[in-house]
């Protein structure tokens, strides 16, 4: 059974006179009425309003980049479109048209759905929930959204699919090898073969080889800012010490906006399955952790910039208590960002082995975490993974059952990194073997792939080669802070040193989590000192924002009144 039968009811709810009457009040205009059959919006469009149906009928369809239309519903009388694009104004999935006897219907703009969400707790919940399920729907039909064609194993096709499935897009694989459909495409549009991959957006946009930002425009993710806007608070990274630093300070009344150069998530949101995080106790994914982060964010008003790179942050002459803000300069002349304060919370990526052909391997056999892409990647293969930590541990409980056999290669006992529950687990696993001492040391392969890995037993030197196509690294991490331009303080190894004197005077003690330049906060794994687990790191985006609050109210500029 498919999720729109098994919860229909709640993906399409039908309110009561009395819900319609309440959730009325929150319209961001008049009715209106559309003629039988007229547009009402596009797939890619932005800033599409959701519509609460009075009379009539709005007929909902999907398609993809080749033109193939789907039905998804037809909305009746009381029942509301939308899905979580409405939350933000990003760019349609679907399209709607008028039914055969036209329609009548409230809009509701972005910032008057999350009126609604935060004003009617009742009506709130029930929306927020279709919105969720109608897009977990969309990921799991087949058909839906975007098409990609290339190669199996193509780097670039794997890294597409990945950005993709991390933003919570749905979309389609073609193989170009052996889908007549595929080889159609590609001759109808003439089509090189190092043009490779394709992707075809929904509204039938063509882009070759395109990057992750390029993908994001053309599908509508990545929203246009406005560069004379000051921000109270702007967030680096958004893993869950970002997106609880913009849960919470969204939700008080700051004006947030959180910028990632890739995904919602971060190193978390490629855990296949978090078993010790408080309040889950069978588990969840690190997807699901962060996707409902993600849409919490936007519900309360929070700008999330996906995909924009920071290049640079300028804190020259910037101080908040002189109401100067900070400038954050992005990548691609996509311009700057101005904030009263600022929050790294860019996180750490893991360590890359000092080997000079690893970069030939990237996305063509080294992954540097486990989602279902790779998995489905080294399905019925031998496979190695290297790393002992909470991290890897969760990659090898995820990609063992999918595998023929995984060495897991380490070089101390699992007992000094990993937690119990996922020791066990392991060693409960038949096709895993424990490799402990030994070290990564060289690759071998070549265009199509990688082809083996050499090993070699740190005390006594001997190396040992094993024919494979997949490594997984999860080794150690190094601090995402190469945009800081020597800004703040770090130590020896490049983490942000917080809470200590400040290198000028200004009057007062830093804070806590404040970094050397005052109005710059540090959270997370990019933090010097901090405790590397998800707990951890959301607890410090929810205690920055109270440390925000205190330099903003010393700046002595009005705050927005606090939610209660």
């Amino acid at each position: 059974m498919s999720l729109a039968e098994e919860r229909f009811d709640q993906m399409f709810p039908v309110l009561d006179p009395a819900q319609v009457e309440t959730m009325g009040r929150f319209a961001s205009g008049p009715a209106q009425t559309f003629a039988p059959g007229e547009p009402i919006f596009e797939t890619g469009e932005r800033e599409v309003p959701a519509h609460l149906i009075l009379e009539g009928t709005l007929e909902v369809v999907r398609r993809d980049g080749l033109h193939r239309f789907a039905s998804v519903v037809s909305h009746g009388a009381g029942q509301f479109s939308g899905e979580v694009s409405q939350l933000s104004g990003r760019g349609s999935i679907p399209s709607g048209r008028a039914g055969p006897q036209g329609l009548t219907a409230l809009p509701f703009d972005a910032a008057h759905i999350r009126a609604l969400m935060v004003g009617s707790a009742e009506l709130g919940e029930i929306v927020m929930r279709a919105y969720i399920l109608r897009r977990v729907a969309l990921l799991q039909t087949e058909g839906a959204g975007s098409l990609l064609i290339g190669h199996p194993h193509m780097p670039e096709l794997v890294r597409l699919q990945g950005f993709l499935a991390r933003n919570g897009y749905p979309c389609t694989v073609l193989n170009a090898d052996t889908d007549a459909e595929a080889r159609d495409a590609i001759g109808r549009f003439g089509i090189r073969d190092d043009e490779l991959p394709l992707m075809i957006c929904p509204n039938g946009k063509l882009l070759k080889r395109p990057s992750d930002a390029e993908a994001g425009a053309c599908l509508g993710i990545t929203p246009e800012l406005d560069p004379a806007k000051v921000y109270d608070v702007a967030v680096v990274g958004a893993g869950p010490a970002g997106l609880a630093a913009a849960v919470y300070g969204a939700s008080e009344g700051l004006s947030m906006i959180v910028l990632d150069t890739r995904a919602f998530g971060g190193q978390a949101g490629a855990s296949a399955r978090i078993e010790n995080y408080l309040g889950f106790p069978t588990g969840i994914s690190g997807m699901a952790l962060a996707g409902r982060a993600f849409n919490q964010a936007q519900k309360f008003g929070a700008e999330i910039a996906i995909p924009l790179t920071v290049d640079r942050l300028d804190c020259s002459g910037a101080d908040c208590a002189s109401r100067q803000p900070f400038k954050l300069e992005l990548a691609d002349n996509r311009g700057t960002v101005q904030a009263r304060t600022v929050i790294i919370a860019s996180g750490a990526r893991y360590r890359r082995p000092a080997i000079g052909n690893l970069s030939d391997f990237d996305n063509n056999g080294i992954s540097y975490w486990a989602s279902p892409i790779e998995a489905k990647l080294c399905e019925g293969e031998e496979v190695a993974l290297i790393g002992g930590g909470n991290s890897a541990g969760q990659a090898v409980v995820y990609l063992a059952p999918k595998v023929k056999h995984l060495h897991l290669i380490v070089r101390r006992d699992l007992e000094a990194t990993m937690s119990k529950y996922l020791i066990e687990r392991i060693q409960a696993l038949p096709n895993v073997s424990l490799h402990v001492g030994k070290e990564i040391v060289a690759l071998d392969g070549d265009g199509a792939g990688l082809r083996g890995a050499t090993f070699r037993e740190v005390r006594s030197g001997t190396e040992k080669s094993i024919a494979l196509r997949h490594l997984f690294l999860f080794i150690g991490a190094d601090p995402n802070g190469h945009w800081l331009a020597n800004c703040v303080n770090s130590d020896g190894k490049g983490f942000i040193v917080t809470g200590t004197s400040f290198d000028r005077d200004v009057g007062r003690q830093p804070m806590p989590l404040e970094t050397s330049v005052p109005g710059i906060f540090a959270i997370g794994d990019v933090r010097a000192g901090s405790t590397k687990r998800v707990g951890a790191a959301i607890g410090e985006g929810a205690a920055v924002v109270a440390q925000i609050h205190q330099v903003l109210a010393l700046a002595e500029e009005p705050l927005p009144q606090a939610a209660e």
